[in-house]
């Protein structure tokens, strides 16, 4: 699984884990709101969130937390976030100055992206109004429909960065997403991932995120690791949102000279301050159209390959993350 990594920093703080019961080589804890809190009950099973949750609680001060990480939420075997999720939301009134949440800061040697069981996050959304920045890793594929990611159509006047890190992002979150009414939101990133992991979203699934309408503020859009990158680079060369974006991302998926050419030949983008293309299966002559056609305005464009794929010898392409 790669470009998965647990974030150094979460809007803005350092991110700073809740030390197990016990430990003797603890720190003493920093300031409630100096940091963005991350709790994980992984490694340790005298830690089970049942007991981790009151002991954060206690230990800190919740009206002053600003950011808060939700990293393995079980010990042995994998859990559904459900019951972890509900315990969170019911005590959701205890932490007013609460702006960012990372539901399942979870990296591969932990759990496998897609087989992280996740849950309807609608209720987060609901439960903290004042929440500018959320994002969620997984989606469950393969298991009961409880279990997998969904999401139903919302307003949120103070959301600015929504972000959907999936091997397989269903398509019905995708048109929650497009339905939702969301004034203030300036970065929205979907990675789509593949069928065999659930990923059945549609160019017509984009569409009202296209068209701009559900979020007039948006500044960054990625629609990324998708295998139908090509697809949607096509719908992208003339969707209404681009002319207002200031970067783009059509980044980890399998992108390839035809969906190269449907963005050379549609609407300007230079404009952008930056396209990411990486993990890309473009041809060496395209790589240097786009070159020639945006970076003399000043948009840096990411043309970084994937490692291990030689055009020469494997007509395979695949996105950048999947299980």
């Amino acid at each position: 699984m790669t470009e998965i990594a647990h974030p150094e920093t979460f809007r803005g703080l350092p991110v700073f884990t809740l030390p197990e019961p016990g430990d003797r080589h603890a720190t003493p804890l920093p300031d409630a709101d100096s940091v963005a809190w991350r709790l994980d009950c992984l490694w340790n099973e005298d830690n089970p969130f049942a007991d981790l949750w009151p002991r954060f609680l206690d230990l800190v001060d919740s009206t002053r937390v600003r950011a808060l990480l939700l990293g393995p939420w079980w010990h042995d075997e994998y859990e559904p976030l459900r019951p972890v999720l509900d315990r969170i939301l019911a005590d959701a009134d205890r932490f007013p100055a609460l702006r960012a949440l990372f539901l399942a800061d979870v990296v591969s040697e932990e759990c496998e992206l897609s087989w992280l069981e996740m849950t309807d996050i609608t209720p987060c959304v609901e439960a903290f109004p004042g929440l500018t920045e959320l994002t969620v890793r997984g989606c469950g594929d393969g298991i009961s429909d409880t279990d997998r990611l969904s999401l139903r159509p919302f307003r949120h006047d103070a959301l600015t960065t929504l972000r959907f890190e999936s091997g397989g992002l269903p398509g019905s979150v995708v048109r929650a997403v497009g339905a939702s009414r969301l004034p203030a939101l300036e970065r929205l990133e979907l990675w789509l991932g593949v069928t065999q992991y659930g990923g059945d979203a549609t160019v017509a699934d984009l569409a009202p995120l296209l068209s701009g309408a559900a979020a007039p503020r948006l500044r960054h859009l990625g629609v990324q690791n998708s295998e139908i990158q090509d697809e949607i680079a096509a719908a992208v060369a003339s969707a209404p949102v681009v002319a207002r974006l200031d970067s783009l991302s059509l980044a980890m998926g399998t992108l390839s000279d035809t969906g190269a050419h449907a963005l050379l030949d549609g609407q300007p983008l230079t404009h952008l301050s930056e396209l990411d293309l990486h993990h890309h299966y473009l041809t060496e002559p395209v790589q240097q159209r786009l070159r020639v056609a945006l970076e003399p305005h000043g948009v840096r464009l990411n043309l970084d390959g994937p490692d291990d794929w030689d055009p020469e010898y494997d007509e395979t392409r695949y996105v950048a993350v999947d299980e």
